[in-house]
């Protein structure tokens, strides 16, 4: 078993005898969604696969946190953001956005880009980054400097 599904076994744990109906809650559904894959698929789950899975789950909550937010739920907008810190919890320490442009100035140096046609080729080289550096954030880091 992975050492994050395990420290979300145990926090579920605690989350029962303390009461706390709400991260007992979302860490039940991060488990199911953890099992449904090991079942489906058949396999244990590795480190980054939980990584993987718990980061769709953060953007399905960041996703419809920023519709409750235009339809004026706040009430809503409050349950998915305290569910996005939760999640955020088991996942790895991301990048700051001085570190992540550190990263991308030096991946653009090293291949050599010249403007936003070379996007992919900068994506890929930063393809190590995925688990500390949220896609979307990386992707409009590389556009505003490959545009400068």
């Amino acid at each position: 078993m992975s050492a994050i599904k395990e420290k979300m076994a145990q926090d579920l744990k605690t989350a029962m005898k303390e009461g706390n109906t709400f991260l007992r809650d979302t860490l039940r559904l991060l488990n199911s969604a953890c099992k449904q894959i090991e079942v489906d698929e058949r396999k244990t789950l590795s480190n980054d696969d939980v990584i993987g899975i718990l980061k769709s789950a953060y953007k399905q909550r960041e996703d419809a946190a920023q519709a409750y937010k235009n339809a004026q739920r706040l009430d809503l907008y409050e349950k998915e953001t305290a569910e996005m810190q939760i999640i955020l919890a088991y996942l790895p320490k991301q990048l700051s956005d001085e570190e992540l442009e550190t990263e991308v100035t030096q991946a653009i140096e090293n291949i050599g880009a010249q403007g936003p046609k070379d996007m992919g080729k900068v994506m890929g080289a930063l393809k190590h980054l995925s688990q500390v550096a949220d896609g979307r954030r990386l992707s409009e880091m590389v556009k505003k400097h490959l545009n400068q």
